[in-house]
């Protein structure tokens, strides 16, 4: 990256962040998350715009990693057109589990589960990538922020009917809605309900860390459901008897239970080793600028003008 300026976006549902980098300098900061039921390129061409008169610098190169990015979306030369004005000569785009793995992982083979309101799996190999689920809230996305706080609420209402035990999640659930008969009408009506759901699952960790059985037990299926699409991945890009590094990134797994309910059902697994990750998601946005296309990842990358 020498010699040029680069300004890397690690875009995701709840939040961004933004980082520039030249010779000697770099500069980062967050801001709000984009929104997938919007078109993303404007909204990541305003980020540019945005960035470019804050730092005050021109950048040659924009490379972003975007949670939803579809293959409609995913047109580097649109966004290029978009922000040319701006002086970027180059645009590199990813989905947000890529730069996820490179963040985590950098270049070497491995799996990487990045879980926050969503989630997704990246396993990359010798020659081949493996991506698991990241199909969103209505289709998949198990064991996810999502996916967490609607089973606390199926919970809830299942303990609020006697159809299932008594939960102090229910307490949560009241500070939102105090009368639960008419909870999934306003969450229903509610724009923004993917990230209230989501935001349940900072809940159920600490209920769980008090010994709540529903969000211990919501929170070991939770990790069941994780280890096993890292399982996936790893079957589906190993070609010998390798050692696979895991990486597991993302809020979900500030939750202590969750964690060590994960590491469990890794352990069980030979021929997978969880590790720390080397980075977060800005890094491998950053990471992107310098990805050799002939890396396996490189088939997932788009790239338009002076890369």
């Amino acid at each position: 990256m020498t010699g040029r300026t680069v300004l890397a976006i690690d875009a995701g549902q709840s939040g961004m962040k933004v980082r520039i980098e030249a010779d000697g300098r770099r500069e980062e900061w967050g801001s709000g998350g984009i929104h997938t039921s919007t078109d993303l390129l404007p909204q990541l061409a305003q980020v540019v715009r945005d960035a470019a008169a804050r730092s005050r610098v021109i950048p040659d190169l924009v490379t972003a990693g975007v949670s939803g990015l579809t293959d409609r979306e995913s047109d580097a030369g649109a966004l290029l057109a978009l922000v040319a004005a701006e002086g970027v000569r180059g645009v590199v785009l990813a989905h947000d589990s890529t730069t996820s793995f490179l963040g985590a992982l950098g270049d070497r083979p491995g799996v990487v589960v990045a879980s926050g309101t969503g989630v997704v799996t990246l396993g990359v190999g010798a020659t081949t990538t493996a991506r698991v689920d990241g199909w969103g809230w209505i289709m998949g996305d198990a064991g996810s922020g999502y996916w967490i706080g609607r089973e606390a609420l199926d919970a809830v209402m299942r303990a609020f009917d006697g159809r299932g035990p008594a939960t102090t999640l229910t307490d949560v659930a009241r500070d939102l809605w105090p009368d639960l008969t008419q909870a999934y009408i306003e969450l229903q009506s509610n724009h923004d309900r993917v990230r209230v759901v989501a935001s349940l699952a900072r809940d159920v960790a600490a209920a769980a860390d008090a010994g709540d059985a529903v969000a211990l037990d919501i929170s070991a299926r939770a990790a069941v459901e994780l280890a096993h699409s890292v399982r996936t991945a790893a079957s589906r890009v190993r070609s010998d008897h390798t050692t696979l590094p895991v990486c597991a990134i993302g809020g979900v797994f500030s939750s202590a239970p969750l964690r060590d309910a994960f590491a469990r059902e890794l352990d069980a697994e030979s021929h997978l080793t969880l590790v720390d990750p080397a980075g977060v998601g800005i890094d491998g946005a950053v990471a992107l600028a310098r990805l050799d296309p002939r890396h396996p990842l490189g088939t997932v990358v788009h790239r338009a003008g002076a890369i």
